[in-house]
């Protein structure tokens, strides 16, 4: 699995997609959406990684493995 991940939070106003580790964020979002996806973007441009998605109060609220990275724990529930 690739070790790449990138995470959607909340930022002011704004929610925004963030490299651990990183001072800057990748980009801005008015919305929660646009941010999912545009770090499902950059992380499909790297060869795959974790998209880690934190919720308004700043808890993790869902992750995901994006393509073309194997996911060693695939999901048992029906989330996606």
């Amino acid at each position: 699995m690739s070790k790449e991940q990138r995470h959607v939070v909340r930022d002011g106003d704004d929610w925004v997609v963030r490299k651990p580790g990183a001072e800057r964020a990748s980009s801005r979002h008015d919305t929660q959406r646009e941010a999912d996806r545009r770090a499902a973007e950059i992380l499909q441009n790297v060869g795959g990684g974790e998209r880690v998605t934190h919720g308004m109060d700043g808890r993790i609220r869902s992750k995901d493995t994006i393509a073309p990275a194997r996911d060693p724990n695939p999901p048992k529930d029906k989330e996606h």
